[in-house]
């Protein structure tokens, strides 16, 4: 038979007070976590952050404070989880991945994509916004949808998601990557570039500030979803988060936001509804 090893009372006593130890922190951890959500309520506050330099998702207004559609679906979002005070904490998209897992705010509403590499590191709520990525050519192009960009001379953003997506898609087309998104639309108006892809939004304000013959051209080629980002291991925040942006969808909230913030001619929820079938 084999003795058991010998434990002294004192060692008895130290691996008791160890292991409560381990057990309380242990739990401490998993209570804060599935505690957010009434941590923001008891506090009155809900911490979100966005550029306040992206419009029409975010930026600052006549009176410097923040407004835009993600401002906005923030500020209704907030309304719903019965939390009376909303703080925007401005900061850049390099940033918020970081921000969430320091703690530095509670959420992250702003054009911000769930991308695998992002969910590794954090989690998202559903979506509540979308961008359509388009083909933006010369006025006098007689290029006007994806087949005719065959064997054509296509801009892309260095590292974008319309990068990745015209390597993959448009195989037989001469795909230019650049690192400077204004430098894409002047080789676009003289004529280095037959077309550029890039979001909608992007694409409308280099052609406006810059005063560039520019369309754009054919159905939307791919979707972009944005969603709100929290802090991973956070179950009764996110479960709260997603039922208020259902009904938001579900009230016509998001319309009317949209309608207000990016414009009547953008449907927003039936892009939103378009991304998800993809």
């Amino acid at each position: 038979m084999l003795k058991q090893p010998f434990l002294s009372t004192r060692a008895m006593r130290a691996a008791v007070v160890a292991l409560g130890a381990f057990a309380f922190s242990f739990g401490a951890a998993h209570a804060d976590a599935a505690d957010s959500l009434s941590q923001i309520r008891s506090s009155g506050t809900i911490r979100i952050a966005n550029t306040q330099s992206s419009p029409p998702w975010s930026m600052l207004g006549a009176d410097n404070r923040p407004e835009g559609y993600d401002v906005a679906v923030a500020q209704e979002l907030a309304k719903r989880l019965q939390v009376p005070k909303v703080v925007f904490v401005a900061d850049s998209f390099k940033n918020f991945v970081e921000g969430l897992k320091t703690g530095k705010y509670d959420l992250v509403m702003n054009d911000l994509t769930p991308t695998p590499e992002r969910e590794k590191q954090v989690d998202f709520g559903a979506p509540y916004g979308v961008e359509q990525f388009r083909i933006f050519v010369r006025n006098d192009s007689r290029i006007a949808s994806r087949a005719d960009l065959k064997g054509k001379r296509v801009g892309v953003s260095t590292g974008s998601s319309n990068e990745s997506w015209a390597k993959a898609h448009l195989t037989d087309s001469s795909i230019r990557s650049y690192d400077n998104g204004a430098l894409i639309f002047n080789d676009l108006g003289v004529g280095r570039l037959d077309a550029v892809i890039i979001s909608h939004f992007g694409g409308m304000k280099y052609a406006n500030v810059n005063h560039l013959p520019v369309k754009e051209v054919g159905e939307p080629l791919t979707y972009q979803l944005s969603a709100p980002a929290m802090a991973k291991g956070q179950p009764e925040l996110r479960r709260a988060v997603n039922d208020a942006i259902a009904s938001m969808l579900a009230d016509g909230t998001i319309a009317r936001l949209s309608q207000r913030w990016v414009g009547n001619d953008y449907d927003m929820v039936g892009s939103i509804a378009a991304a998800q079938k993809e």
